[in-house]
């Protein structure tokens, strides 16, 4: 890895652990930002919460029955941007398999109390039964995402 690579990742991580304290000390909500409280990991009657172009309606049998990630972060960082693709291409070829769901920290900082985050991205993996089973920090490639699912025991194949 050449030098300026190497000043790139460092400037990336840099500007995510400013953005994520930016965030954190963001002292309230905007009008339009749903409030989270600590049942909504695992209640049935939830609305629909609409976050960064991903509806996401928690609690739904569906949603229940299936294995679940939940990726945190936001559409100005570059470790979150290169995710995106990597979410896009999970949430399509597992459709019916895995529920993937991106959280934009910006627009609701609230999740980053909500899921204890402290660096973006963040990607959380869940059981079918809503158990949190893993947390990995930073960029995650598809390859490696898969693989740890599958040592969590849970194989899409």
């Amino acid at each position: 890895m050449n030098g300026t690579v190497k000043i790139l990742i460092v400037v990336a991580l840099v500007v995510a652990v400013a953005v994520v304290i930016a965030a954190r000390y963001r002292t309230a909500p905007k009008d339009n930002e749903p409030a989270l409280t600590s049942q909504q990991s695992g209640s049935t009657n939830q609305p629909a919460v609409q976050i960064n172009n991903y509806s996401s309606q928690q609690g739904t049998e569906q949603e229940t029955s299936l294995p679940r990630l939940v990726d945190l972060g936001s559409d100005t960082c570059i470790p979150c941007k290169m995710m995106a693709p990597v979410l896009e291409e999970l949430k399509s070829e597992l459709a019916g398999k895995l529920n993937v769901e991106f959280l934009n920290v910006h627009e609701n900082p609230n999740f980053l109390e909500h899921y204890n985050i402290r660096i973006i991205p963040t990607q959380i993996f869940y059981d079918a039964a809503g158990k949190e089973l893993f947390r990995h920090q930073g960029f995650y490639s598809k390859e490696d995402i898969l693989a740890e699912f599958r040592e969590l025991g849970i194989d899409f194949e």
